[in-house]
């Protein structure tokens, strides 16, 4: 045989090596997103869309903390103190300011609620909470849209929202004729929850 027959065969050429895998590289840039999403979605489904029952308040059954609020000058109605609470008439405690987008959404709700004959005859009555506005903004928004409240708290530091437990604007509370706080809806009100939530626990309360 000649020599060329013995030779080997040649060698198949050298595939390029694949970079080793960078998954936990991009797990670990992933992580803080993931973890953003899953407490957002935690936070959607507590907030459950406005049903303030998922986010109940520890104030629920308990008398109405003390407070002293000044009156909103230039709209005619008193300021109002926890002692306005407990003159054996339900209120619902309104927290508004002029700068709050929903405040404005859920406002024609409010002023259909200081309409309503049935409630007046009860003498449900509606006090607003004026958080951390200013004045003249305040003025201007119920001057615009009109004013359903029959007292107004002025609350420039935000420190009776704060004794109140409030998470944002706006709140509403009930509060029974004693001064103890029956319920809190959490987020603007709607024709849909004032049926459905609101107006069942003011006959509640009413009782």
């Amino acid at each position: 045989m000649r020599p060329s027959e013995y030779a080997p065969p040649p060698m198949p050429p050298r595939e390029p090596s694949e970079p080793a895998p960078k998954k936990p590289r991009r797990l670990l840039i992933l992580a803080p997103l993931l973890a953003f999403l899953a407490l957002a979605a935690l936070f959607y489904v507590r907030l459950g869309a406005g049903d303030s029952s998922r986010l109940p308040s520890p104030l629920i059954g308990k008398v109405a903390p003390n407070f002293d609020l000044p009156p909103l000058d230039g709209v005619g109605v008193p300021g109002f103190s926890d002692k306005e609470l407990r003159q054996g008439k339900v209120t619902l405690v309104n927290i508004f300011a002029s700068w709050c987008a929903p405040c404005h959404d859920e406002h024609p709700v409010l002023m259909k609620l200081a309409r309503d004959a049935s409630l007046q005859a009860q003498g449900v009555r509606i006090a607003g909470v004026n958080y951390k506005d200013e004045p003249q903004n305040a003025r201007k928004f119920l001057a615009d849209d009109g004013n359903p409240y029959g007292l107004i708290g002025v609350d420039k530091p935000g420190r009776a929202a704060i004794d109140w437990g409030v998470y944002g604007v706006p709140e509403t509370f009930v509060v029974r004729g004693d001064g103890t706080i029956a319920y809190k809806f959490i987020g603007p009100l709607s024709e849909e929850s004032l049926r459905d939530t609101l107006m069942p626990q003011i006959e509640k309360a009413l009782k």
